[in-house]
């Protein structure tokens, strides 16, 4: 049962439960004899299960018909996901092939081309499917290293971090909670650090300590008043890059965090910025 039908069915519990309490309470007062007083909360008690049981049984077609909609539009996202992956693999394979006979360094390029294109497509398709679940509440959570899915998000970046240098010290851990958000988070703040990095000789590195990781990345300090507004949806540090984006990306970290209670901190001085994100909540031991 998803969040949005416990949540509707826990308010009407709520507003029957009161009702039936203060029909029962003034029929207490109004009757007022020795022989209700004895069984006045045994009667309360028989009356209340029985009328939730009711109320259970002649909501039921009208609830499910009522979420009906999130189950129906779950299972278009995932029918449409798996046609897509058709043609998506068929122009994997057949580039794979060209790859092999192509020679000309221009025609390997553009051919490189077509399969991050191919890749992006999917991807995206694969976060509005997310998106959905997220929406309806039906994400599960997934036992996974944390060195594959870091390994995956620096991969995304390669043809975009120029001449960054991404230096990666963690530890082999396992962690417990949802795999597309927890990408998304590294995604972000990966991108945050390619972005906002120094434009020569820039650093990035990703290390875990105890239950914490850090990315850090060389630039420019952010100022201490933006600390405090720097996970507000739609905001931006530097108006330079304003037009880029929506300002999202850790407005998205930060819900995340919160959700599955990552405490995350910033760390910033005049060589770059650090973000620290406590693991411990989501560790799987």
């Amino acid at each position: 049962m998803n969040y949005k039908r416990k949540t509707f069915l826990l308010s009407l519990f709520i507003i029957l439960s009161f009702i039936l309490s203060f029909m029962a309470y003034m029929q207490y007062i109004i009757l007022h004899n020795d022989y209700l007083i004895v069984n006045i909360f045994l009667v309360f008690f028989i009356l209340f299960i029985v009328s939730l049981l009711f109320f259970y049984i002649l909501s039921k077609p009208l609830l499910d018909n009522l979420f009906k909609s999130d189950d129906n539009l779950q299972q278009n996202v995932e029918q449409t996901l798996h046609e897509i992956n058709i043609p998506i693999a068929t122009i994997k394979m057949n580039t794979q092939i060209l790859e092999k006979n192509l020679k000309n360094e221009k025609n390997l390029l553009r051919l490189h081309r077509i399969t991050l294109a191919s890749n992006n497509l999917l991807e995206l398709y694969e976060n509005m499917e997310y998106k959905i679940k997220k929406e309806i509440d039906n994400i599960e959570t997934t036992v996974f290293y944390l060195s594959d899915i870091l390994q995956k998000s620096i991969k995304k970046f390669e043809d975009i971090k120029n001449d960054i240098k991404v230096i990666v010290e963690i530890e082999n851990i396992k962690l417990n909670c949802d795999l597309k958000g927890f990408e998304i988070v590294l995604d972000n703040l990966i991108s945050n650090a390619i972005k906002y990095n120094i434009k020569t000789n820039g650093t990035i590195s990703i290390k875990t300590k105890n239950t914490n990781l850090y990315i850090y990345n060389t630039g420019k300090e952010i100022d201490t008043k933006n600390l405090f507004i720097i996970f507000d949806k739609y905001y931006q540090e530097n108006s330079i890059y304003k037009g880029l984006g929506l300002g999202l990306g850790l407005y998205v970290v930060k819900e995340f965090c919160d959700k599955h209670k990552i405490i995350i901190k910033i760390k910033s001085n005049d060589k770059g910025n650090t973000f620290i994100l406590d693991l411990k909540n989501i560790i799987y031991l």
